[in-house]
């Protein structure tokens, strides 16, 4: 009951906000919807004034569509079931008129909505533009309006048309509005009310907060059943039924629901559902729309699953998928300071990180909690909670400060307007990911990895090592990618590495005093590169010798340089001593290879470390002044192939 409790609290601390709607990047709208309410997008608006009299009507707009609506308990979680809405429903519940244009109907779904609202109307909590709403439904002439308002579209023979075709397109001309807005056919239109009266501030039924706090002490007047909430403890209008649409509007899986009573539910252990769980109705419909307005408002979708983090007292918190980049940014530490950790000493670095996250610590309640919290659905009609951790504020905050510090390397893929933005810090998860998988990693391979790298990132947990594995083979295989990818596994590769071995303190800076033979081999890898590289010159853009025979480089070491070093000799004999530079990566090749011990010049496969020399020497050869024309030539050539 931990998850719908702190979902309860959050509703409650954002009280402030309920049925204010916000905008997403994509135009989309979202609200923290009221108790006693659900979102649909609605696909006519229909205007009436105070009488009940039609006036107009329109197709709305789909970014216009999402639409607060007033629901029972039951109408919430309707999946089949002909149960009616409250107010705003499908044109078989609330056109009078339906089976004159769309034949016979099984049930009696016109009849329960008319009996609903009049109940509405009739009861002490009714409201005057409800009424309103209820006279003009009661003349039975909705459809009929539409239709001549040249919302609807009927064919030849005065019915609905099912599809829009050939036909229908010879007899009515251009393409209607209303079947650029609904996937379906017309008669599953949603619409929505408007009440047209002069002076009045907020003729839109489903953002009046006066209509909406009707429907509520209308449907409270309705729950006469109560039973001890687990959440709350106190005894409570009971909730039978749990909200659907979650994770959208078209989502039909459930977390809470206990409706199989004749299979193998309760397993013998209770007679019936509320004796295992009981939550009152009021927990469950501020969770629930707490949860779908977080999912809208911060979630992270990806096939179906949901990744959501968030703070009870102040939502916005550093998501732990991102990379540091992010983290800069959000916190606005602006597009220069990212951009300048690249050449950043590590406390310099350090000190960026902790300013970063500095701006989310909270300065007064210690006890602040941030939850994380992954959903996703089995089957259609279940949902299930797959990660769940509700930790201290300040402990979140310490650890993802310890991740951008330990996971942290020079990356140059990021990409802000037309320029490339080079930045050390931590990646995302996302692109560890396309690290270890290839850009071609389906969603269900990435929501997996995601899911993985948490406790590494929440708990301080070792990266599991078969992601590890699998970015150093990719990062060992130039030649099966293009370059822009290749550099990006690369750097994303050496993260994971230093992260795995964190004690031993390495950084992108050469470590000249390190005598690990596998760090060795990697920074003669890299000289051989960056030299045959600046003797090609800068048309050339072929792979190098070392580019090429890296993968049999990392298996058979000393076998594959002998391969290497007497490609290179061509090159520094035309040179000759002409090229300064070349001078320069020759006599450090030699002094790199005295370094290493003649007992480990043998063919024994190259550990991952081996990469994060190979980065860091080729790193400082290609930053280094004794070259600068060789950077800029280098740069060039990325460019031109794509991401770096």
């Amino acid at each position: 009951m931990t998850w719908l409790a702190n979902l309860h609290k959050t509703y409650e601390q954002h009280s402030g906000v309920i049925g204010q709607f916000e905008k997403k990047k994509n135009g989309r709208e979202y609200a923290l919807i009221p108790v006693s309410h659900t979102t649909q997008s609605a696909h006519v608006e229909v205007n009436v004034n105070r009488n009940g009299d039609f006036i107009s009507a329109t197709v709305i707009d789909k970014s216009d569509g999402s639409t607060i609506i007033p629901c029972t308990e039951a109408s919430a979680s309707r999946t089949s079931a002909p149960v009616p809405h409250a107010l705003f429903d499908k044109l078989v519940y609330i056109a009078g008129d339906y089976e004159a244009y769309c034949g016979e109907v099984k049930g009696t779904s016109h009849a329960d909505y008319m009996q609903q609202l009049s109940s509405w109307c009739e009861s002490s909590a009714a409201h005057p533009k409800v009424q309103s709403v209820h006279s003009y439904l009661a003349k039975g002439t909705l459809m009929t309006d539409l239709i001549q308002a040249k919302v609807l579209w009927i064919d030849q023979d005065g019915k609905l048309l099912d599809k829009w075709n050939t036909a229908a397109e010879a007899l009515h001309g251009e393409r209607p509005d209303i079947f650029r807005v609904i996937a379906s056919e017309q008669s599953a239109a949603f619409v929505r009310f408007a009440v047209l009266i002069p002076g009045d501030p907020e003729p839109r039924l489903w953002r009046d907060p006066e209509v909406q706090n009707s429907f509520i002490h209308f449907n409270e007047m309705n729950m006469k059943e109560q039973e001890l909430c687990y959440v709350t403890g106190e005894y409570l209008p009971y909730a039978d039924k749990h909200a659907s649409r979650i994770r959208n509007s078209g989502d039909k899986s459930k977390l809470i629901s206990a409706n199989d009573t004749s299979g193998f539910t309760f397993r013998g252990r209770f007679r019936t559902s509320r004796e295992a769980a009981a939550v009152s109705y009021e927990v469950s419909q501020k969770a629930h729309n707490a949860l779908k307005w977080l999912i809208e408002r911060q979630g992270i979708p990806i096939d179906s699953k949901v990744f959501l983090v968030w703070g009870i007292d102040q939502l916005d918190v550093p998501a732990p998928f991102a990379d540091t980049f992010t983290l800069y940014n959000d916190n606005e530490a602006g597009e220069e300071e990212a951009s300048l950790t690249g050449d950043s000493t590590h406390k310099e670095f350090a000190n960026q990180i902790r300013r970063a996250i500095g701006g989310y610590r909270y300065d007064g309640d210690y006890k602040s909690e941030v939850i994380i919290m992954i959903l996703d659905a089995a089957t259609p009609g279940r949902m299930s909670i797959v990660y769940y951790r509700d930790l201290n504020k300040e402990l979140f905050l310490n650890r993802l400060e310890k991740w951008h510090l330990s996971c942290s390397w020079l990356h140059k893929y990021r990409k802000v307007g037309d320029k490339y933005i080079q930045f050390t810090g931590a990646p995302a998860t996302r692109d560890i990911a396309f690290a270890a998988y290839g850009p071609q990693a389906n969603d269900k391979l990435i929501k997996g990895l995601m899911e993985r790298m948490l406790p590494s990132i929440i708990d301080e947990r070792p990266i599991p090592r078969d992601i590890v594995r699998s970015a150093v083979h990719r990062a060992s295989n130039p030649v099966s990618m293009e370059h822009w990818e290749w550099e990006k596994t690369l750097s994303i590769t050496c993260a994971l590495v230093k992260k795995v071995y964190e004690k031993e303190g390495f950084d992108v800076s050469v470590d000249e005093s390190n005598l690990d033979r596998d760090y060795l081999f990697g920074r003669m890898l890299a000289i051989a590169d960056v030299l045959e590289r600046k003797a090609l010159g800068r048309e050339e853009k072929r792979a190098t010798n070392a580019v090429r025979y890296m993968n049999a480089f990392a298996q058979h070491p000393a076998r594959t340089w002998k391969i290497i070093q007497s490609n290179l000799q061509p090159y520094q004999a035309r040179s000759g001593t002409r090229d300064g530079f070349i001078i320069h990566c020759t006599r450090l090749l030699d002094k790199v290879a005295s370094q290493i011990q003649p007992k480990d010049l043998t063919n024994i496969s190259l550990s991952e470390l081996y990469l994060l020399g190979f980065y860091s020497q080729r790193n400082d050869l290609y930053t280094s002044k004794a070259d600068k024309e060789m950077v800029d030539s280098t740069e060039n050539n990325n460019s031109e192939q794509g991401e770096i």
